[in-house]
């Protein structure tokens, strides 16, 4: 019965979703300048079907930074979306986040996160922040990976699985676009 119970609750917490574009050697570094001539309509249908599961955003500092400094004053048609999600920044060294709707998890991280996990609402995403990634992966608390792994080579970069010790995960889907785009959804494998 215990179990049958802890698995309904697993279903109802909210889930934690990275999703990163990636090269066929695992670069995920400044897809800024690579990703674009793959992006199609299947491409931002599966970006914007992972958007609509989620109400609010989960960020590493640096990317935090990125984002506060360009979303604010933007005029981008996302610019109201990105403005107005929730958004978690998980740091140590940033004492105050200025960008509207943000809350910083520091310290005792894995329980901050977990509280969040714990809290009402729809999934949380994560895009880019390959040091969070990195330390989700590590710490079993990325319940999904999505990858959308692009038919190049580049050669250099950081790499989404740099530094990272051995992680089991399971292959949930694929789905391969019309552009060589191959995404992948993985789930922990325990």
């Amino acid at each position: 019965m215990n179990y049958i119970c802890s698995e309904y609750l697993e279903d109802l917490m909210r889930k934690i979703i990275a999703s990163l574009f990636v090269s066929l050697d695992g670069v995920a570094e400044a897809p800024d300048t690579w990703h674009f001539p793959y992006f199609n309509d299947e491409m931002g249908n599966a970006v914007g079907a992972a958007m609509a599961e989620a109400d609010a955003m989960l960020l590493g500092r640096v990317q935090y930074q990125q984002f506060a400094a360009y979303w604010p004053s933007s005029e981008d048609e996302f610019a109201g979306f990105m403005n107005n999600q929730k958004k978690y920044v998980v740091t140590n060294t940033l004492t105050e986040a200025t960008w509207n709707n943000t809350e910083i998890i520091s310290g005792d991280v894995p329980g901050g996160l977990q509280a969040v996990k714990n809290s009402e609402g729809k999934d949380i995403a994560v895009t880019g922040s390959l040091t969070l990634v990195r330390s989700l992966l590590a710490a079993g608390l990325l319940d999904q990976l999505q990858l959308f792994v692009h038919p190049i080579v580049l050669g250099k970069g950081a790499r989404w699985f740099d530094g990272l010790d051995t992680v089991e995960l399971r292959l949930a889907s694929a789905q391969t676009f019309s552009t060589g785009v191959i995404h992948q959804t993985y789930t922990q494998a325990s």
